[in-house]
């Protein structure tokens, strides 16, 4: 499976905007210059996690964004799902049913409309979204911070400076 960039982005902005301290408002505009990205894209990915009740977004020109709540409290899976949307990865198009082998009849007590290769990917979705939704944000930034203790003393520095 594959994730849309905008759900990494996503992910170092709600820590970004955690380093950056909970009264500091901060623009996608300087979200996306911390980490040379595209701003108009960036913003995008904040609007939706704004959606979610993620992050907060104020206008004018000390507006910007805020965590809504504490990074303790947003699992990977709620920004993933901010950000990607709430459809199931994988997508069943029946393709059993078409062809030559169309219609063979099941074996005796299968349930003909349960696909193995559906049930097994469901499966594994689940277990994939039961692992996002078991991590949450605050973990992850002192995860970084174990990496690179420096990192929020930087971003408070580099946005106080502009």
């Amino acid at each position: 499976m594959k994730m849309s960039e905008g759900v990494e982005w996503a992910l170092h902005s709600c820590v970004n905007l955690a380093w950056s301290g909970p009264d500091r408002a901060v623009s996608a505009a300087r979200l996306a210059a911390w980490h040379d990205l595209p701003a108009a894209y960036l913003n995008k990915q904040l609007q939706a996690l704004a959606r979610a009740g993620i992050l907060t977004s104020s206008p004018g020109p000390r507006g910007g964004f805020r965590l809504a709540r504490p990074l303790g409290a947003v699992s990977l899976m709620d920004v993933v799902a901010a950000v990607e949307g709430p459809e199931e990865a994988f997508r069943c198009a029946e393709i059993r049913r078409q062809g030559p082998g169309a219609g063979a009849p099941a074996a005796e007590g299968a349930d003909a409309a349960d696909c193995a290769i559906a049930h097994a990917m469901s499966r594994a979705e689940v277990a994939w979204r039961r692992a996002l939704a078991a991590q949450n944000l605050d973990e992850i930034r002192q995860q970084a911070e174990r990496q690179a203790p420096e990192a929020p003393q930087r971003l408070r520095a580099w946005l106080a400076a502009q």
